[in-house]
């Protein structure tokens, strides 16, 4: 009798080794392992893409080492495809398509690791990429990822810079006419690219305000990166990021303040205990609030008349008994 299917039997080895490897972590989110050591090879590319795509892995339990199985395996297409493999064609449709869970699941790992993987893959993956930021279907942190793509795969390959800013540029001129994220991050993939020759259309899509200055700052800081200028002639104006740090200075302010009252708070208690009397035992197991007792005022008991019953009960007149 055969075993029901499940995540952990349908992949074959060396593939299914990815299940089991987790987050990456310290030193290895940046560095990638080396995936042929396990065996991956170019062979193993229809299982990849298929563990990179499956929705049962990338949906599945966040706690589950296999959860991350996407994410290795499309770093192990990156890197036994990479430099224009003859098999890296078929593979980036399946990946671009990853990048809508940028925008539909929150994926900050694709945002951040898949154009990484993309770009190792070199010229093959320019076209792709230009066509789907240039697509404005897809999602708006998606595009952003597509112009990040093309950023990396600038500066992974030299002799691909000029193409990469060529297409950046052309997606850059219809400013005007799409959403102040996307033409901020094609920019700042020129701004990783140094691309002075792209100057021109980054200062129009500045001076009509279409840009996000606290991403790579304002048009100063651009003309400053790329040469233009040695410093800035006018102080930076506000923007987001400079709001949400005077915003996180004032709660800073507002908690050292409590905190000062606080510490002079706890002086005064200590103050006041130190020159109070001590306090009397407390009677008929009443609880203990020594901490928070105060001085109390002393209060004369009545006065009894010579003539009045005594107090202490006898009948007998005060005079003729604990007044005599």
């Amino acid at each position: 009798m055969s075993l029901p299917t499940t995540i952990e039997n349908s992949y074959a080895p060396p593939v299914s080794q990815l299940l089991s490897l987790g987050e990456p972590r310290g030193k290895e989110r940046q560095d990638w392992r080396d995936y042929s050591a396990l065996g991956i090879s170019a062979e193993s590319v229809p299982e990849l893409i298929r563990m990179a795509t499956d929705d049962a892995l990338n949906d599945g339990l966040p706690k589950s080492k296999a959860v991350w199985a996407p994410v290795h395996a499309w770093r192990a297409l990156g890197q036994v495809l990479a430099d224009n493999h003859p098999r890296a064609g078929e593979t980036i449709g399946p990946l671009l398509s990853l990048l809508q869970r940028i925008d539909d699941a929150q994926d900050d790992w694709v945002t951040s690791d898949l154009p990484k993987a993309l770009a190792l893959m070199g010229s093959v993956a320019v076209d792709p990429a230009a066509k789907y930021l240039a697509d404005a279907a897809h999602g708006e942190w998606a595009r952003v990822a597509a112009a990040t793509t093309l950023g990396e795969i600038g500066q992974k390959h030299p002799e691909l810079r000029a193409e990469c800013v060529a297409r950046l540029v052309k997606q850059l001129e219809k400013f005007s006419d799409q959403l102040e994220a996307v033409n901020t991050f094609v920019i700042s993939a020129l701004w990783d690219l140094r691309a002075v020759e792209a100057m021109p259309v980054i200062e129009r899509a500045f001076v009509d305000g279409l840009v996000d200055e606290s991403v790579n700052g304002d048009l100063e800081d651009f003309q400053i990166r790329f040469g233009l200028k040695s410093k800035r002639d006018h102080p930076r104006k506000p923007n987001r990021l400079s709001e949400m740090s005077g915003k996180l200075a004032g709660l800073h302010e507002e908690t050292e303040d409590y905190e000062r009252e606080n510490a002079e708070l706890r002086e005064t208690i200590a103050v006041l205990k130190a020159i109070m009397p001590p306090a009397p035992p407390k009677k008929n197991g009443a609880s203990d609030d020594s901490e928070f007792d105060l001085p109390q005022p002393y209060i004369a008991p009545p006065k009894v008349g010579r003539n009045d019953p005594c107090p202490c009960g006898s009948g007998k007149k005060s005079k003729k008994c604990c007044s005599a």
